[in-house]
């Protein structure tokens, strides 16, 4: 739409703000008249009206199989447009139009703002299935004459309410009609369903909604004044109500065809299973995260017992072999507690990679200097924890191995992320270092102590990629690996 308006009209952004916050809203209007809606808007000379937006009913047929959006019409072919534009009122008048042997009413609704015509909604109805009337579907008719109304007259939709229409509830969810005094004029079998959810034992009709949804719920107090004033229709809000074990969500909007409220509509939707599976879904994340802070408390914990067994060794050797593993149980121990802070198994790794550079980096042997190029991403708590066991090994394995004690030297970890727009992306990690070089007839593959025989189980084994060690170009060594990751927005 935004294209279509600057492109064709003269319309500025405050006006097509209004058209967004109209779009936003004109389902309900749809789905009240059963009837087909397109917004045609005069073009930049006046010569010309262009369609910008279009919306389907989900309560009745369609009367435009194609796609409406982007057509332009001229001016004088579609007189119902011309006269709803030029005179700034809702159009009527005609004889029912065919359209691949349909019969179609057509009606002409200005789009007001601050005293201007901006546009002109073409409503159009499929009158095929036409039958008698049910209640509901006068009540249906007359709220959405009301609604066209105050579309003509500038007052809906209302710009202080931003409404989420994925969250919002439709009209086909439930609907009560309320009076000028916020009592119940109808209420549609979902309306009447939810608010026996509540507990309400009789009907609605010709009681006062705000009252009596003020007695279901649970709470007192100032929350029952506001309620009251919510649920009868006094201003455009939305709230949810939970008593007797369900919980409904109500959408009240005042109707003022004339500018006097003469009454309200109220839309409401049993969203009792959604927060039950909301609050399990908290429940379940907590869970989690305390699991995941446990963890890592015991893994510090092992590793802590590790490190006062390595003080206690008397052989160098058996030292080092219990220092390397506590520097791989605290790899793990930095995922888990990444893992706690979150809502989702979903960790950045790049905060884990820096962390685990800084603990390995306390083994070396003197001015060697390790740093980070390029982003890991957000990762998958499955390739997190083995990720961070292999970057660990490798960058253990270059600081003890590439340089002499006390010798300068550079090692630098590089990250590049794949194409990010496919379901499976991958990334390129390199580790670098400008130290020693690789002894003569070294094969990554076959030979190696238990790091590197650490890294290919991990890299091959558990995340499907490959691992590659060989002589860097100038001088050092270069691991390279290649692993498969989901990409995450």
């Amino acid at each position: 739409m935004n294209d279509l308006v600057r492109q064709h009209t003269a319309l500025g952004e405050s006006d097509l703000e209004w058209l967004h916050l109209l779009v936003s809203e004109w389902q309900l209007l749809s789905d009240l008249s059963f009837a087909d809606l397109v917004l045609w808007v005069p073009t930049r000379d006046g010569t010309r009206y262009v369609s910008v937006a279009q919306m389907r009913p989900n309560t009745g047929p369609t009367s435009y199989q194609d796609d409406m959006v982007g057509h332009l019409v001229p001016r004088g072919r579609r007189p119902l447009l011309d006269a709803a534009l030029d005179e700034g009122r809702i159009v009527r008048e005609g004889d029912p139009e065919w359209r691949e042997e349909v019969p179609v009413r057509v009606e002409s609704i200005p789009v007001r703002r601050e005293g201007r015509v901006l546009g002109v909604i073409a409503r159009n109805t499929n009158l095929l299935t036409v039958r008698t009337p049910s209640r509901l579907e006068l009540t249906y008719l007359q709220s959405a004459s009301d609604l066209a109304q105050m579309i003509a007259a500038g007052s809906f939709p209302f710009p202080e309410q931003q409404v989420d229409m994925d969250a919002s509830p439709r009209a086909g969810d439930g609907l009560i009609r309320l009076d000028a005094e916020g009592v119940v004029q109808y209420a549609s079998p979902n309306a009447l369903s939810a608010y026996h959810r509540l507990g309400l034992a009789a009907d609605l009709v010709g009681q006062h909604l705000g009252q009596i949804t003020a007695e279901l719920a649970p709470s007192r107090g100032p929350v029952d004044e506001a309620l009251v004033k919510l649920a009868s229709g006094y201003a455009p809000r939305e709230a949810e109500v939970e008593g007797n074990g369900g919980v409904i969500q109500l959408r009240a909007i005042p109707l003022k065809p004339k500018g006097a409220r003469i009454g309200s509509l109220v839309l409401l939707r049993d969203v009792t299973e959604l927060r039950r599976r909301e609050r399990e879904l908290i429940t379940k994340d907590a869970t989690i995260r305390e699991i995941h802070h446990r963890v890592k408390n015991n893994l510090q914990t092992v590793a802590a017992l590790l490190r006062l067994q390595a003080r206690r060794m008397d052989s160098d050797q058996g030292r080092e072999a219990l220092n390397e593993a506590v520097r791989r149980v605290g790899s793990i121990a930095i995922v888990h507690e990444t893992l706690s802070q979150n809502l989702d198994e979903r960790v950045e790794f790049d905060d884990i990679a820096d962390r685990v550079i800084s603990m390995v980096a306390e083994i070396s042997p003197g001015g060697v200097v390790c740093r980070r190029n390029g982003r890991f991403g957000i990762l998958d708590a499955e390739v997190a924890t083995p990720l961070s066991m292999v970057l660990t090994e490798v960058l253990q394995n270059a600081l003890e191995h590439a340089f002499a004690p006390g010798e300068q030297g550079t090692v630098e970890v590089t990250a590049v992320r794949g194409d990010g727009r496919v379901a499976e992306a991958r990334l390129l990690i390199t580790v670098q270092d400008d130290g020693r070089g690789l002894p003569p007839g070294f094969d990554p593959q076959r030979t190696g102590n238990l790091g590197l025989q650490i890294v290919r189980t991990l890299v091959e084994g558990e995340l499907g990629g490959t691992f590659d060690m060989r002589p860097a170009p100038e001088r050092g060594t270069r691991v390279v690996l290649d692993v498969p990751v989901r990409a995450h927005k």
